[in-house]
């Protein structure tokens, strides 16, 4: 087990990044298409493709998610990785015409230091093309957490934010993945100090192994945004895709999604705000089937409940590595502080 979301059979992650512009993509890329689906929670979301995602849509499988910096301007990375699952034969048939499917969300981290003026046009379909390529071989198996890919540029309220990744097993064997970037407008961490909000589903010492303050802090929970009285829409949002092996429909896809953003409420305070953009895609390879009759509504129920401890874990270990930009006046990484 490589506690990333790669643990689970069927996929693959690519990341491309631009230290000048301290921005990046990262895209998961399916062995074969995937059934997938989406909850979306925040005020601000930057997406494309998730009106696709509904159960009641026609086409139920997609070939990969991306996740992106950018803001807006990062909805060119999926344009990126659909020309390169193209060059590869990749996507829903149509007569002798294939359309890659790919899903995406993007993050705002424009503001973070980096060079934006890229001119008529952004670098994110590159980037995204860039990362598809990166997802190939061994290097799509095992990737860093913190500032790889899109987590380049994430920040939340005081500390330097970034990539994420967690993987679980359940007791019958399936697997169960997140990724996420990081972006929060609150914190993953309690008050001030080093303790993360996850700390009750952290596995070994994955995020510093501090557990929750004794006593907890007074100022625990007082809302904290980035930006203070200045905090706007445009700094925000935190976006993930959480996945398994087992065989889901769309409809079980989406339940899944609902129920791991509980994850994403118990690792960041305050969360899914106005000023978040807060987007967690589902996913299923297909691996491994689930019994029948109420046996598979008890499965799906567990399958959702690891899913948000997962995403949890995940949130705390995107901050727990992230690296503070070299940019003045950038946000302190968690391990500037408190290491």
């Amino acid at each position: 087990m490589r506690n990333l979301i790669t643990d689970v059979p069927g996929l693959r992650v690519g990341h491309a990044s631009d230290a000048t512009v301290a921005s990046g993509t990262t895209v998961v890329i399916f062995d074969e298409p995937a059934v997938a689906a989406v909850d979306i929670r925040g005020g601000g979301p930057a997406t494309r493709e998730t009106a696709l995602l509904n159960p009641a849509r026609t086409v139920d499988m997609i070939d990969a998610v991306t996740l992106s910096g950018g803001s807006a301007f990062g909805l060119d990375a999926p344009g990126g990785v659909q020309g390169w699952l193209a060059e590869h034969g990749r996507g829903f048939a149509i007569g002798d015409v294939r359309v890659p499917i790919v899903a995406g969300a993007a993050m705002f981290d424009l503001l973070n230091g980096g060079d934006k003026k890229w001119g008529r046009f952004s670098p994110y379909r590159d980037l995204g093309h860039a990362a598809a390529e990166a997802a190939t071989g061994a290097a799509g198996l095992d990737f860093t957490l913190g500032n790889t890919g899109a987590g380049l540029g994430a920040t939340t309220v005081s500390l330097k934010g970034g990539l994420g990744s967690a993987s679980a097993v359940t007791p019958s064997g399936i697997h169960v993945g997140a990724i996420v970037i990081v972006n929060a407008v609150g914190s993953a961490t309690i008050g001030s100090g080093p303790h993360f909000w996850a700390a009750p589903f952290e596995v070994g010492d994955e995020f510093g192994g501090r557990g929750f303050p004794s006593p907890m802090p007074a100022d625990a929970l007082i809302p904290r945004m980035k930006g203070g009285e200045n905090a706007t829409v445009r700094e925000n949002t935190t976006i993930a895709l959480v996945a398994t092996d087992a065989a889901l429909t769309k409809a079980e896809a989406n339940r899944l999604a609902v129920m791991a953003q509980t994850g994403m409420a118990r690792a960041i305070y305050p969360v899914h705000a106005p000023l978040d953009g807060d987007v967690v895609f589902a996913a299923s390879t297909g691996k491994q089937q689930l019994p029948d009759g109420f046996e598979r509504l008890l499965a799906v129920t567990e399958l959702g409940t690891i899913a948000a401890n997962v995403l949890a874990r995940a949130v705390a270990r995107g901050v727990y590595e992230a690296q503070a930009l070299p940019f003045a006046d950038a946000q302190p990484a968690w391990r500037d502080r408190f290491a």
